[in-house]
């Protein structure tokens, strides 16, 4: 039986959404460790008014965001699906859409960081066209990091 995935556009205030961030944040407190509260420092999702959520039977079980970078690039964020819902293609659903929103809005590209630690979303982003760049902003000096760029059609 295949459940049936649902995407629904939305802002931080999102009560499912803030719920999967706090899953999201306990985990990459575990994989980051001793770096956990550089990263915490950005992210930050009080100001994030794209906001993308897979539900499955009403249930949110998938997470992602933008945020305005500059004026022609937005920063994808808080990508997180749960566990039990891994391997199941929901990270590309939710990064099109994120792409898609950011093409609507005038974009014309993403980046993002993501730690080296990290390899499904290394592999992930990889696959979906994202380049590697050098470190950008705040990671520039983080080893862990591995930032990411992708021009939008």
């Amino acid at each position: 039986m295949s459940t049936e995935f649902t995407i629904s556009r939305t802002d931080a205030s999102n009560l499912d959404f803030q719920a999967l961030v706090k899953l999201l944040d306990h985990e990459l407190a575990i994989t980051d460790g001793d770096e956990h509260d550089f990263y915490h420092q950005f992210n930050g999702i009080d100001n994030l008014k794209e906001v993308v959520i897979a539900y499955a039977n009403g249930d949110a079980i998938a997470c992602g965001a933008i945020k305005v970078f500059n004026e022609n690039t937005v920063e994808v964020k808080r990508m997180f699906t749960l566990k039990t819902f891994r391997g199941r293609g929901l990270a590309v659903l939710i990064l099109n859409e994120l792409e898609s929103w950011a093409a609507e809005l005038g974009f014309k590209f993403c980046i993002l960081e993501t730690g080296s630690r990290q390899l499904a979303a290394l592999a992930l982003y990889k696959k979906q066209g994202y380049n590697i760049i050098p470190n950008y902003a705040q990671y520039k000096d983080m080893e862990n990091s591995v930032c990411f760029k992708k021009a939008l059609l």
